[in-house]
């Protein structure tokens, strides 16, 4: 656990001008989406994915995570999430435009990744020794509420990997003593019911198995296990913390 969060330590203290650039263009990207959808703005904003996935990847996990188990593998993980949004850029499959189904929910989500720091702060943590929207799951929650805004068709594959990676994040909330994370898993379980719900929705002309009338409920039963995971995972730090 020291470990864990030294690294976290090193990384935000050398890292946190860029982390803030990184902010800010967040924000001008969520700005152009709205004020100015387009294709351009559409190839900006996966170029901003593209970007911000393989300094995940790189600068994250590959130079200030090594010393980390298993980080080889974590950095691999997101180069091909980056590599999903470099297909998707060249095969132009997903198109940015705002959306009002799902608004007050996708806007919520955005601003989750702001409530880490604070999360951190609020249970006696101080910086460098915080979390920041410039992490992986906050990257994660970021995605996520893009793709609800402003997309009707997402691309199912980087979704799928969005929404392991916080699944994942289930563990880490007890055995590195992150609690911050259960922010992403409370906001993944919502956005794989919508996501699916959506994705299949879409598609009911076509022959499904299931049944396409079944599989709502297939969503609900899947979202209802993720929770469950969430409530034992959630049980166990606070038994830690006792």
């Amino acid at each position: 656990m020291n470990t864990f969060w030294n690294t976290i330590a090193q990384y935000n203290a050398t890292t946190w001008p860029v982390q803030i650039a990184f902010i800010l263009a967040a924000f001008w990207i969520f700005f152009i989406l709205i004020k100015y959808p387009s294709h351009r703005s559409t190839i900006i904003a996966k170029v901003y994915f593209i970007v911000l996935y393989l300094w995940i990847s790189i600068v994250y996990y590959a130079v200030f995570c090594r010393e980390r188990s298993y980080s080889s593998l974590l950095s691999i993980y997101w180069a091909i999430l980056a590599l999903a949004w470099i297909r998707d850029l060249i095969q132009k499959r997903t198109e940015f435009a705002l959306r009002k189904k799902y608004k007050g929910f996708a806007l919520f989500v955005l601003l989750l990744p702001l409530f880490y720091p604070l999360a951190s702060l609020l249970r006696g943590l101080s910086f460098p020794y915080i979390t920041t929207p410039v992490m992986p799951c906050t990257v994660a929650i970021y995605s996520i509420g893009i793709l609800l805004l402003f997309t009707k068709r997402v691309n199912i594959f980087i979704v799928l990997l969005l929404l392991n990676w916080a699944m994942i994040g289930v563990t880490k909330t007890w055995y590195f003593g992150i609690p911050e994370d259960f922010i992403l898993v409370l906001t993944a379980i919502p956005a794989l019911y919508l996501f699916f719900r959506e994705y299949f929705a879409l598609d009911l002309h076509k022959d499904t198995k299931p049944n396409s009338k079944y599989i709502n409920l297939l969503l609900i039963l899947v979202c209802i296990g993720t929770c469950i995971a969430l409530g034992w995972a959630l049980l166990v730090q606070i038994s830690q913390d006792l």
